[in-house]
């Protein structure tokens, strides 16, 4: 029975109920011993705290999309095949260009969101650079299957979700397509392929969207061999002027540190209450040593490259919740780099979808006019502050300890 399926919430209400039930008909009914009516009655209530605990997290788990399935929960997936030593450029020498297309079957997408507004595709992908093996989420905008696009190459987006998370998320929880798509009928939003493949990579850990020999190749996962299922199957346009990723939480570090590493790839990122050092996420592989934190920091990534990359960057956050790792990007940053930084109150929510949900709209307007998607031409930015000034960059910088990591969704 699947983890998120409506039979397993269906069964988990009705276990819920019955667990209510027994103890008022039985409680003053059972017969026997003094000690096996009081043993009886105990397990009555175990039975009913334990179905109790389990309607919540499955009610909270299909909310946030946080595990797809068992395997994801008990943590025992892997979804590595093998993770050699690729280089610096995440490559392994491999010449790209010359690797022969290769056509993915797609079947329709379960779950929560993902048949709204056209629907949900999704592929079983065999990284033949980064030697993963996982699932990918594909979301074709209205205008893909008209008459006069049928020339046309589509923009695209990555999608990254937070951990634990899963690579639904910005379907189910978020709703990214329902907002969408009357956005891109309009002309508001430009029409964007929407992708968003598995990051939860490894048992009980996350990746960070790292490159670790022996471990995992999750930078050239997503970075390469998502970016080439995609051009090898759809009509997306394979210049890094027409890429751009988008994360919240770890996903938000995920998304900038990619754009910042790899300005051949993406022209564009969005950061939703991200943050800089891997050390925001406790669990991230990218945070167990000063050297891997170094080469996976946005922030020092961005402080040492030979040239300012040309890419734009949009962070939104609350203060000490995403706003001061975008100040910190945004006092660095020299042109051709752009950073957009947005404050969020308090009052707007916290680490949590209800926050992330409703910058949707405006993440993807933003990143219409910025990757020339828009006649409005590029640099131009929705009406929100950019809060430039602050002096508290500690987690951004890379300077923050263990102790004060923020645990992250």
């Amino acid at each position: 029975m699947s983890l998120t399926g409506t039979p397993f919430l269906y069964t988990t209400v009705v276990l819920s109920v019955v667990a209510l039930i027994l103890p008022l008909v039985l409680w003053s009914r059972m017969r026997g011993p003094k000690a096996v009516r009081a043993a009886a009655r105990v397990l009555m209530l175990l039975f009913a705290q334990a179905t109790a605990v389990t309607l919540i997290f499955v009610l909270v788990n299909n909310e946030n999309n946080l595990y797809d399935n068992w395997a994801d929960l008990l943590g025992t997936g892997d979804h590595v095949q093998q993770a050699a030593n690729l280089g610096q450029d995440g490559t392994g020498g491999i010449a790209l260009k010359r690797l022969p297309k290769v056509k993915q079957t797609f079947t329709a997408a379960d779950g929560p969101g993902m048949r709204a507004a056209g629907g949900v595709e999704v592929t079983q992908l065999k990284g033949r650079v980064s030697g993963v093996n996982a699932e990918v989420y594909v979301w074709l905008p209205p205008q893909y299957h008209e008459a006069k696009y049928r020339n046309h190459r589509f923009p695209v987006v990555e999608l990254l979700p937070g951990y634990p998370g899963s690579a639904k998320a910005w379907f189910g929880s978020l709703k990214v397509t329902e907002q969408l798509e009357p956005l891109m009928r309009s002309g508001r939003v430009a029409p964007f392929i929407l992708v968003a493949p598995r990051t939860n990579l490894l048992a009980g850990v996350d990746t960070g969207c790292a490159n670790i020999p022996g471990t995992v190749n999750a930078d050239s996962w997503l970075s390469i061999d998502v970016p080439k299922m995609v051009t090898d199957n759809f009509r997306a346009a394979a210049a890094p002027a027409n890429w751009a990723v988008a994360g919240y939480s770890a996903g938000a570090h995920c998304a900038v540190k990619l754009a910042v590493a790899h300005p051949d790839r993406y022209r564009a990122a969005v950061s939703l209450s991200g943050y800089n050092d891997p050390i925001g996420e406790r669990n991230s592989l990218a945070a167990q040593s000063v050297t891997l934190r170094e080469q996976n920091n946005p922030y020092l990534l961005l402080r040492k490259a030979a040239a300012p990359p040309r890419i734009a960057l949009y962070i939104s956050g609350e203060s000490g919740d995403g706003y001061q790792a975008g100040v910190a990007l945004e006092q660095i940053a020299k042109a051709p780099t752009t950073v957009h930084v947005v404050y969020l109150p308090r009052s707007a929510g916290g680490h949590n979808m209800a926050l992330w949900r409703p910058q949707v709209p405006t993440v993807f307007e933003w990143l219409t006019l910025n990757m020339g998607q828009s006649r409005a031409g590029a640099g131009a930015t929705p009406r929100e502050p950019s809060n430039a000034g602050s002096t508290h960059a500690a987690l951004a910088s890379g300077s923050a300890s263990r102790a004060g990591a923020v645990r992250k969704r």
